[in-house]
């Protein structure tokens, strides 16, 4: 009977009716009804018990195999559970270990992946300071030496941090269908996905705002040592400074933003929804050819004029540019579904 496999159920796990009542945000004297059959879960009670047990409503309903409700409640369980997942017959099931290890592989890969970019931007800054050291004469070779032996080890850098970026996204290519494809999670999954993403989302408020903070506060060095004319040698460091403040928000962003991320995928919220994946498949051609574009532009205009101190300002204009067209092609991509 449902009261029978409600206590059974909650002695698996090892909750006391006071746990389980916490967890379904009501008194532990329904509880304690609901397993001596004195009432029943309504229907939101046993939706959220099933998903607790990791049951299928069936099998909390069904007594001795055979139905003990009507059609009609059957009906009305189907249909709530479809517009709480959307579409969920026709969706790609994730269970709650697959579920598990995604968020962990996540956390560490990402990790890595931050280590890596926030390295790309802070390799220019090799060629800078080698460049500066040669002109005070710490170091004993002409400027020129000094900036061919800066470009070496630029591309060590940049090697080195492609390799993590292609041995990291290997391991996560297997969750692509995540932020691609329609997902189903099992009973389970989007609690703990809830819960982790409630978790995190004060430290996720921070690092937005610190890296902000950093990206803004990066132009004052530059600014500073051009206003108060200190020289070409100062503003070389100041702009090795500029690099240093715009790694470390870039670093947050990535590392935060690919940690929150990955609860948003497993809830299909934010850049997530379901329209969001549909309208994705038109526009992820778009993003690729820009980026490739704009860091096409920024290795040209860094080679041939040498002027790396300088040429930082594609990127913030490129994002402007690239938030302001990709809203327009986004909206008239939404707008071309609906029809």
């Amino acid at each position: 009977m449902l009261s029978e496999k409600i206590a059974a159920l909650r002695r698996k796990r090892g909750w006391s009716q006071e746990e389980l009542a916490e967890k379904l945000g009501i008194s532990r004297q329904s509880v304690s009804k609901w397993e001596s059959g004195v009432s029943v879960p309504d229907l939101d009670r046993i939706i959220r018990l099933s998903s607790l047990f990791e049951v299928s409503t069936d099998y909390l309903l069904k007594e001795d195999d055979e139905v003990c409700f009507d059609q009609t409640v059957s009906a009305e369980i189907d249909r709530r559970l479809e517009t709480e997942t959307g579409s969920w017959k026709q969706g790609r099931r994730v269970s709650l270990e697959e579920a598990t290890v995604f968020l962990e592989e996540n956390k560490l890969l990402t990790g890595r992946i931050a280590f890596g970019v926030a390295a790309c931007i802070l390799s220019p800054t090799v060629i800078i300071l080698m460049r500066a050291f040669a002109e005070r004469q710490w170091i004993k070779m002409t400027a020129d030496m000094a900036e061919v032996l800066g470009f070496v080890i630029l591309l060590l850098i940049v090697a080195s941090a492609v390799s993590v970026f292609v041995l990291n996204g290997i391991r996560l290519s297997g969750y692509e269908y995540l932020e691609k494809e329609i997902i189903v999670p099992d009973p389970g999954v989007q609690e703990m996905a809830k819960k982790g993403k409630n978790e995190y989302e004060p430290v996720f408020r921070v690092s937005i705002t610190v890296g902000v903070a950093l990206c803004i506060l990066s132009i004052i060095p530059p600014v500073l040592a051009e206003a108060l004319g200190a020289g070409p040698e100062a503003e070389d460091f100041a702009a090795a400074f500029l690099f240093v403040f715009v790694a470390c928000g870039v670093w947050l962003f990535v590392r935060s933003g690919c940690i929150y991320g990955s609860f948003q995928k497993l809830l299909q919220e934010g850049d997530y929804t379901v329209e969001k994946k549909q309208t994705d498949k038109v526009l992820g051609v778009f993003q690729g050819a820009y980026w490739c574009m704009v860091t096409a532009l920024y290795l040209y205009i860094s080679f041939t004029r040498g002027n790396w101190d300088r040429s930082w300002w594609i990127w913030p204009v490129a994002g402007v540019l690239f938030a302001a067209v990709f809203g327009i092609l986004e909206m008239m991509v939404k707008k071309k579904h609906k029809e």
